[in-house]
């Protein structure tokens, strides 16, 4: 096995170098932001601030960027250690952007509805600025990307101001078939904002449970498969994994190019739509991005329709069911609601093919994983500690007592034995997971029932965090959408013992204005959404 000569470090001097990372305390109070004046946002309360509440307090001067920024750090620090443990990094820069963005709005000039509202995005997209990018592993920290990823360059032009980073599933939930969700070796284990003995789930545990918390206005995650619309659904939020190449995914750290792409997490339909605005578009660096053309939207809001259910033929994909009885009946109960609100219920309406692809999904990412992480860490600075997927998976042998101290890395194993992607057993692998996930799996019974979109529970309530065992299965219906490359809507759908359940609304590809509108005359109608409370167990 090549090894590179970094890795002979001793033990002692990596020791010291991981005690400084974020998520130790300590250093967490030096390195953040600290407010030089009274941390509050003037007459803005922080709990359940929507976007466009945020930009009236600042156009009517009740508050700035830099009092609302400064209100969010507060509440951080005041809380996130003490409960869900979300933001694996503070953005030392976050105060001068705050108060760039003020003098911009001095000036006349607002760059649109992000102008000055603080964000957090997930630990795996890469920022060019005084923050490391390690997707939670030890072997990247300190790793500074060179060029900001799409995703934080349309942020930034948007005037957005990113204020940190959030932990996730180490790898994004790529590591090992008996992971815990929301654990890293960097940052720790997330916790669910609802009931703190609750996984929030994963991989982007983090802003869901951030978002939840209310440590910002809106927050970035990730998802190859589930790992936006599930923390979304544990964590009471509305989460929007779009069409793949909608979001340019270049300085992602990538799992699956088929199937990666970054989605919004936020409180309200309306929040959501309005950063799907700011991140939809070309890519250079991405070529998936040129299939988009002629498919983003210049607005998302324009399609938030409180009658949108009105006369829209909706199918339940009924096979979705039965693993959460608690679930099921929130989501009966929501089919109830629809057929108020004018929908034509197909039920059943399921997939031809569920349930046929699940082995040839796991098989092309293993494919897919090796050959993209390779090139992502070639690229990677001088800090990371490792260039290849072999020398990643030595560098956790060799620090086990930290980085493989609660589930193994067997994933990353099977990935290192794929050859290349021109390999007949990943080109066969591709091709069925497309053929029926689309053509006979989504667009077949999209066709056939005449529907604008399926419907489903998004998965059960958040499981306990299990360290001995790993996650339970609560269910779920993100594999179709997600191996197809197609769009899939989370909206708070009620809960079961102060835990919530989603419902889903996923079609075919770039029907992301179709399903906006759905989701939100379901919010309109409903308003699920609590606050969390940051209980010790979930309610019985």
């Amino acid at each position: 096995m090549r090894r590179r000569t970094f890795l002979s470090l001793s033990a002692a001097p990596l020791a010291a170098a991981y005690a400084k990372t974020p998520h130790d305390e300590a250093a967490y109070e030096r390195e953040a932001p600290r407010p030089s004046r009274d941390d509050s946002a003037g007459e803005l309360p922080l709990e359940e601030l929507t976007i466009d509440s945020i930009q009236e307090s600042y156009g009517s001067g009740r508050s700035s960027s830099r009092a609302l920024t400064e209100a969010y750090i507060g509440r951080i620090r005041e809380l996130d250690f003490k409960t869900v443990n979300a933001v694996i990094e503070m953005n030392p820069e976050a105060l001068a952007l705050a108060e760039a963005s003020d003098r911009e709005r001095r000036q006349g000039q607002i760059r649109g509805p992000l102008h000055g509202v603080p964000v957090l995005i997930k630990d795996n997209i890469d920022t060019a600025d005084r923050m490391s990018t390690t997707a939670g592993s030890l072997a990247l920290y300190g790793s500074i990307a060179a060029q900001d990823s799409a995703v934080a360059a349309r942020l930034r032009a948007a005037g957005a101001v990113i204020l940190g980073k959030t932990n996730l599933s180490e790898w994004a939930n790529f590591r090992s078939n008996h992971s815990v969700s929301g654990w890293s070796a960097r940052g720790g284990q997330t916790r669910n904002p609802y009931a703190l003995d609750r996984n929030p789930s994963g991989s982007s545990s983090g802003t869901g449970a951030a978002v939840s918390a209310n440590f910002c206005a809106a927050g970035v995650g990730t998802e190859t498969d589930g790992s936006v619309v599930s923390p979304s659904s544990c964590c009471g939020l509305v989460g929007i994994k779009p069409t793949v190449g909608l979001i340019g995914r270049s300085g992602i750290i990538p799992i699956s190019h088929t199937q990666d792409t970054a989605g919004p997490m936020a409180r309200t339909v309306r929040d959501a739509a309005i950063l799907l605005t700011a991140l939809a578009g070309a890519d250079p660096r991405d070529p998936a991005t040129q299939a988009a053309a002629g498919h983003v939207e210049k607005d998302y809001t324009l399609f938030l329709k409180s009658d949108a259910l009105k006369g829209a033929r909706l199918g339940v994909a009924r096979k979705f069911f039965g693993t959460s009885p608690g679930a099921d009946q929130v989501i009966e109960g929501a089919i109830a609601v629809l057929k108020t609100l004018g929908a034509e219920i197909v039920d059943p309406a399921d997939l031809p093919s569920h349930g046929k692809f699940g082995d040839s999904e796991s098989e092309a990412m293993l494919y897919e994983f090796k050959d993209g992480l390779n090139q992502y860490l070639a690229g990677a600075g001088s800090a990371a500690r490792v260039k290849t997927l072999t020398e990643l998976i030595a560098f956790n042998t060799e620090h086990a007592s930290r980085e493989l101290a609660i589930f193994g890395q067997d994933v990353f194993e099977s990935a290192e034995k794929k050859g290349p992607l021109t390999e007949k057993a990943y080109q066969d692998a591709l091709e069925k997971n497309l053929r029926l996930s689309r053509a006979e799996g989504i667009d077949a019974i999209l066709k056939e029932q005449r529907l604008d979109a399926l419907i489903a529970p998004t998965n059960g309530p958040a499981c306990l965090i299990d360290v001995v065992n790993g996650d339970q299965d609560t269910g779920g219906c993100s594999s179709a959408a997600a191996v197809a490359g197609y769009p899939h809507i989370t909206v708070p759908a009620g809960y079961v013992h102060g835990l919530p359940v989603g419902i889903s609304f996923f079609g075919t590809a770039w029907s992301e204005p179709r399903l906006l509108g759905l989701a939100y005359s379901f919010e309109q109608a409903t308003k699920i959404r609590k606050a969390p409370r940051f209980l010790a167990a979930a309610e019985f």
